[in-house]
């Protein structure tokens, strides 16, 4: 194998901008994890530095792996997000992200990324900074910031609808929030090449949403397999062999020829089990099976399937016999309890789990999973999926691959978590009272 068929991808993430460099066969040669500061300045808000976040800690992450010979470098990033930037490509306002207030519609309805989020995360910051040089989101920052390149993916445009219409951005919409399309960047067909990076030979690709990029080479392809992405949002796809609609939940082609996933993306994950974390110690017994209260887990809303961001977090059935080690179990059971109750309403066969993202690594968050779903969790070898995906699509940029469904070569499970028998049936009794809060809630 040439050295040259190294490549690199670099997802930035909700706290970290990841990057690995992988061969032909997916190994993965070097890793960097570059942390950033996620800010709440309300309980309503979500943002970043986007300087920090966006445009420097890609440029970190790719000194890091010192892979001078790699043939390509490809940006992956969570959506929505938006920026203003100046000439020279430097942010100028908060870098908005997925959930946060200001991306919902000056009336107050309810807004997600799939009917205007991006479109609001517009409006506003045109408003505070009506004289940017652009507007971008997190992956333009980065490309600009890799190889003078203002470019996103065809997937990453497709999230901002109606602001792309899937011939290009929208003169209509941009006009109503008073910028221009110039200044939204260019849209290159993911897996393309968009330019060169900075000082080398390296290929700039074309990206895609993190999401796909981890679907790309989690393996998750056949009907029955659910895909759950453990990273600070919860992503729960099951995949199935035929589109359908279920209200509250998304459906949406799958990579795999002849499939769809349908689910969607929750607030359950490692953002709020993050919090628990931090409030409880880790002190304690050992846990009882049937000592556990109850989370109804959304500290700042819900997306699927409720779409309502005024939720907040419940703990129900708390007594004196629970210290911290039974409520940071039951926060990681309310988690599986979001993924059984998103594979139970989209009707999907479920014969067992895909996991990856950092949360993997949290073994008891695992178990947990696997004991309130009541299925086997296939653990992904490599938890930086994102970043596997994007270094994949590098190869199609660079001309090293034809086909996206080649990259499922590079899936590779590390370890099967199975259900414990001792939970079961204490863990249906609080899937049953989860049910209950969330109703009402």
């Amino acid at each position: 194998m040439s050295a040259k068929e190294a490549t690199i991808g670099i997802d930035i993430g909700t706290t970290a901008v990841k990057a690995v460099a992988a061969d032909a066969d997916g190994t993965v040669l070097a890793s960097a994890r570059i942390p950033h500061q996620l800010r709440v300045p309300a309980p309503d808000r979500l943002e970043h530095d986007a300087d920090e976040a966006w445009r420097r800690g890609p440029r970190r992450a790719l000194a890091a792996l010192d892979r001078p010979d790699a043939a390509a470098v490809t940006v992956t990033a969570m959506v929505p997000s938006l920026t203003a930037v100046d000439a020279d490509g430097h942010p100028v306002t908060p870098g908005l992200l997925y959930g946060d207030s200001r991306g919902r519609s000056g009336t107050g309805s309810g807004t997600t990324f799939l009917t205007g989020e991006s479109v609001e995360f517009l409006r506003w910051t045109a408003r505070q900074a009506p004289d940017a040089h652009g507007y971008w989101p997190a992956a333009a920052v980065a490309n600009h910031a890799l190889a003078g390149e203002a470019v996103v993916d065809t997937a990453t445009a497709g999230t901002t609808y109606p602001l792309h219409d899937g011939a290009g951005w929208s003169e209509t919409v941009c006009a109503d929030c008073e910028v221009t399309s110039a200044q939204l960047p260019r849209v290159a067909a993911t897996g393309t090449p968009a330019g060169r990076v900075h000082g080398s030979d390296a290929v700039l690709g074309a990206g895609a949403v993190d999401a796909v990029c981890e679907q790309l080479v989690a393996g998750a392809d056949d009907i029955g397999d659910v895909l759950v992405l453990c990273g600070t949002t919860l992503i729960v796809w099951a995949t199935i062999g035929e589109y359908r609609e279920v209200p509250g939940l998304w459906t949406l082609p799958h990579t795999a020829p002849g499939r769809y996933q349908i689910g969607g993306p929750s607030n359950a994950g490692g953002l709020f089990l993050g919090w628990v974390d931090r409030l409880v110690d880790r002190g304690g017994r050992a846990v009882d099976p049937g000592g556990v209260p109850v989370w109804s887990p959304y500290l700042r809303g819900e997306r699927v399937p409720y779409h309502d961001p005024d939720r907040r977090g419940v703990l129900d059935g708390l007594d004196l016999t629970h210290d911290g080690a039974s409520v940071r179990r039951a926060a990681y059971e309310a988690s599986g309890f979001v993924v059984r109750q998103l594979v139970e309403r989209s009707g999907a066969p479920a014969s067992r789990i895909v996991a990856t993202g950092g949360g993997t690594r949290v073994a008891a968050w695992m178990q947990a999973l696997a004991d309130a779903t009541g299925l086997p969790v296939h653990l992904s070898a490599i938890p930086e999926g994102a970043a596997l995906g994007a270094a994949f699509l590098g190869r199609m940029a660079a001309g090293l691959e034809s086909s996206l469904t080649d990259a499922a070569r590079w899936a590779r499970t590390a370890q099967v978590v199975e259900p414990d028998p001792q939970w079961t049936a204490p863990t249906q009794d609080r899937y049953d009272r989860f049910l209950e809060l969330a109703e009402r809630t």
